[in-house]
């Protein structure tokens, strides 16, 4: 664990944790509140509520990859204070109107919605070096896995204690005072040594290749592999009667995935995302044949061993490959494929469970994480043989030439 102490006695590094942990939780209970509110307060059917909720997410998708590249050309405060002053606009007004404003004003938020994963993602790697940015990167998944476990928990709470207009309002209205703090105090997302020579935004067709669409594509199967997973668990806690289980089958799971974090972050050599997604669609199998609480929650706390993890290097990888004057956009690009992932995996574990039951949809998830996993492993080994092969017949060519 001396990993972890190292990194946590960096002030840069720890504040920027606390500060995405913190943020992160009114952003979860924002989702389940959204759906509740249409629900129980609006009067509203599962559909509109599934289609409020789809609204906000395509636009938060869609926001990233622009909001980050404001980030790399502008900076932290001059690109998310449109966003706090649009959102508190926003919110104080849609949680008090019906159905159709609040979709329209619901939607506008997602637009201009503060990107904290990439400016929590690229503070990290900011202020991190290549020997302790693995476990600093594995803290912040694993902070994203509790805060995903903490949020909705607390968003469904409080609509027992009043109305889910007030508690929508306070909820978002956190959102907005935690962009006030982040303008505050405006965490660096570049390293000391690129404010130095005080690096611009480099060009897009500099980093997006074939190696970033890759990353792109496995974050998107990794997250789809969870959706898939989450949705699925919820169909087979119903088929073998144990409801009264799913909120501990559930945390169980999220369990899984911080220990397997925590694991990730203390190893001393880095692992293929691309490995650690065909190990989490491996890892998902058994999670077919759990035929009672037990089992599923013995498996499932196996299956998330590898959740955190798969993100967590994919993040890593990319920090490698992006130049730090174009990250912010990049991590735009990669949240918005999870993002995606997250609505295909859903999509699809609705299909497999209707076809053949909770393990079908099991089944197909796991699939999807080595299909994908495998695939893109062997497709990123020829790209980067072939590009090698080119370098070295690129200076066999400038040696042979004459001076």
């Amino acid at each position: 664990m001396r990993s972890y102490r190292e990194v946590l006695a960096t002030p840069a590094v720890r504040n920027v944790l606390l500060l995405g942990a913190l943020v992160r939780i009114p952003f979860f209970a924002g989702t389940i509140l959204l759906a509740l509110h249409v629900v129980q307060t609006l009067h509203g059917s599962y559909a509109q509520a599934g289609a409020l909720t789809t609204a906000v997410t395509l636009c938060i998708a869609i926001s990233g990859p622009w909001r980050g590249r404001l980030l790399d050309r502008f900076g932290l405060r001059r690109t998310i204070a449109p966003s706090i002053l649009v959102g508190a606009a926003c919110w104080c007004i849609a949680p008090f109107v019906g159905y159709g404003p609040l979709l329209v004003l619901a939607a506008v938020a997602g637009l201009f919605d503060i990107p904290i994963f990439t400016v929590v993602r690229q503070a990290v790697i900011a202020a991190t070096t290549e020997d302790n940015r693995q476990p600093a990167l594995a803290l912040e998944s694993v902070s994203v896995d509790a805060a995903f476990m903490v949020g909705p928990v607390i968003g469904v709470a409080a609509t027992a204690l009043g109305s889910t207009r007030l508690v929508l309002f306070a909820v978002q209205m956190c959102l907005v005072l935690a962009g006030i703090l982040m303008w505050l105090l405006n965490p660096p997302l570049r390293s000391a040594a690129s404010d130095r020579v005080a690096e611009r935004a480099v060009p897009r067709r500099q980093w997006f290749g074939p190696e970033f669409i890759a990353l792109c594509v496995g974050a998107c199967a990794a997250i789809s592999v969870l959706a898939a997973s989450e949705l699925t668990l919820v169909a087979a806690v119903r088929t073998v009667g144990a409801q009264r289980w799913l909120g501990l089958l559930m945390a169980v799971w999220g369990l899984g995935s911080v220990l397997g974090g925590l694991i990730y972050g203390a190893l001393h050599r880095s692992i293929s995302t691309y490995l650690l997604l065909a190990a989490l669609g491996a890892v998902t199998v058994p999670l077919a044949f759990a035929n009672g609480p037990v089992l599923l929650g013995v498996t499932g706390l196996i299956a998330g061993l590898f959740c955190a993890p798969t993100i967590a290097a994919s993040v890593s990888r990319l920090s490698h490959i992006v130049p730090e004057g174009g990250r912010g956009e990049a991590i735009g690009w990669h949240g918005a494929t999870m993002t995606l992932g997250n609505g295909i995996g859903s999509s699809l574990a609705g299909i497999a469970i209707d076809a053949g039951g909770y393990p079908l949809g099991f089944g197909m998830s796991a699939a999807v994480g080595i299909g994908f996993g495998l695939g893109l492993a062997v497709l990123v080994g020829i790209v980067t043989r072939r590009h090698a092969g080119r370098a070295d017949s690129a200076r066999g060519h400038t040696m042979a030439s004459p001076v």
